[in-house]
């Protein structure tokens, strides 16, 4: 039986924080996840989790193993031995809908500087790449071309049958950190605080051979690149290291809009100094984010974030959402969002809507907070009259699911098998829909009763 958080609230840290974490008693009436089932096979942390299909998900981490799971039983299916040391980055590489043959793929990448094409349902190593100069840190493929890419220190496209069709040159040091599609045949890549467009070319008549342009470099981050995520044809978000979230138009590469106030949307403080005393990078670092059509919700160093797209601005916050950083968040159906923390937790959080205070201050982004410039207070109004007109937001805590010792790295959403999570204690847990397993089980119970006609219904 999942046991339940019911500490009361650290004490705040730093001299400009006002919120205590939020706590959830004993009675999480709308926490679905009652039940759970712990999974055993990694002898190391467990970084990656990838889906598969609706029932089969895989599990991959720092002791290079890889395994396939039944997400609705927790049976093991599969395990694949082949890499020598941890796992660097997982992908699935599904078949051609064309194809008459249905092999879905995985390819692994490993600080052993390979890259193995896995058949998923035989565990069937296909094959293996050994020539990388550097350790390979993402993958991404791109599925309309039939071909997928290789993140390092350099950027490699690779067909199916493993064949390197083109590459760059040494782009730096310390490499391609994440790697997206985007339109016109062309790549996003994250290289420390640069942003490069690639344009891949496709063989036409007349020429045999790929090849792999540079034709653009985005330089408006001031720190290093950590998330980097597609939201929909339109447009593709970054996240730095200093809190810096841009919106960018994914045909012509401009930027569309930018929040630098991430770590306080509502300065409660009068002096620059008391901010700079408490300022920490890590406190504002944004290293996970995802969205929906009307927001991307950002993972800001240990608080939860809600911008708002078409009102580009910040509309509901959590400035102490987990006791230490967040490392990963996903947004559910009916308006919630769940979070995972390096302090172990899992938390569920609805958004709801709350009518915006007019005495609200208004943000004056990052660079005033830090000092530099003043806030131009003509140039505020517009925007404070707009935040006094709008409808703001707020992230309720429903739900707390405390099984993991250790950092919960990522986890997975299955809607019919429930929530699987990851962790640096070696562990997988399924977590499961309390109410739908009782059902499920009585459902199979009276099937069984009937079948061994122990099961009379009145006349």
């Amino acid at each position: 039986m999942l046991r339940w958080l019911i500490g009361g609230s650290r004490e705040p840290q730093g001299l400009a924080e006002k919120s205590a974490l939020q706590t959830i008693g004993e009675e999480q009436t709308q926490n679905p996840y009652t039940e759970l089932l712990v999974l055993k096979a990694h002898h190391d942390i467990v970084r990656f989790l990838v889906r598969l299909d609706d029932y089969r998900f895989a599990s991959a981490g720092d002791d290079g193993l890889v395994v396939v799971w039944n997400a609705q039983t927790g049976e093991k299916l599969l395990e694949l031995n082949g890499h020598t040391q941890k796992i660097t980055a997982i992908i699935t590489f599904p078949s051609l809908e064309a194809c008459e043959e249905k092999n879905q793929l995985i390819l692994t990448a490993s600080a052993d500087r390979t890259v193995i094409v896995w058949n998923c349902d035989t565990g069937r190593q296909v094959q293996k790449v050994s020539c990388f100069q550097s350790t390979v840190k993402c993958l991404t493929v791109l599925q309309r071309l039939d071909v997928w890419l290789s993140g390092g220190n350099d950027l490699c496209v690779w067909n199916r049958k493993l064949d390197l069709l083109c590459k760059t040159s040494h782009l730096s040091d310390t490499g391609i950190s994440a790697l997206i599609e985007i339109p016109k045949n062309c790549v996003v890549a994250a290289v420390g605080k640069e942003l490069i467009i690639f344009r891949l070319v496709a063989p036409i008549e007349g020429s045999l051979e790929w090849d792999i342009l540079e034709v653009k470099r985005l330089l408006d981050h001031q720190d290093n690149i950590l998330s980097l995520a597609n939201i929909n044809d339109l447009s593709f978000v970054t996240g730095s290291h200093v809190g810096e979230l841009i919106i960018w138009d994914t045909l012509d590469w401009t930027m569309q809009a930018c929040e630098h106030n991430f770590w306080d949307p509502f300065p409660q403080l009068d002096t620059q100094q008391e901010i700079k005393l408490c300022q920490k990078p890590n406190d504002i670092s944004i290293h996970h984010l995802t969205w929906d059509e009307e927001n991307v919700f950002v993972a800001v160093g240990r608080g939860l974030y809600v911008y708002n797209l078409q009102m580009k601005r910040v509309i509901a916050c959590q400035k102490t959402a987990h006791d230490s950083r967040v490392q990963h968040i996903a947004k559910l159906p009916n308006r919630q969002l769940i979070s995972c923390s390096e302090d172990g937790s899992v938390r569920i959080w609805e958004l709801r809507e709350k009518q915006q205070i007019a005495a609200e201050p208004v943000p004056t982004g990052f660079f005033n907070m830090w000092g530099f410039g003043r806030v131009n207070k003509q140039a505020s109004q517009p925007v404070k009259k707009q935040q006094e007109n709008a409808t703001s937001c707020l992230l309720e805590l429903i739900g707390d699911l405390i099984g993991h010792s250790s950092s919960v790295e990522m986890f997975l959403y299955f809607e019919d098998h429930g929530l699987v999570t990851c962790s640096a204690d070696h562990l997988i847990i399924l977590w499961k829909n309390g109410d739908r397993e009782s059902g499920l089980r009585s459902l199979k119970l009276f099937q069984k009763l009937e079948e061994n006609g122990d099961l009379y219904l009145a006349a």
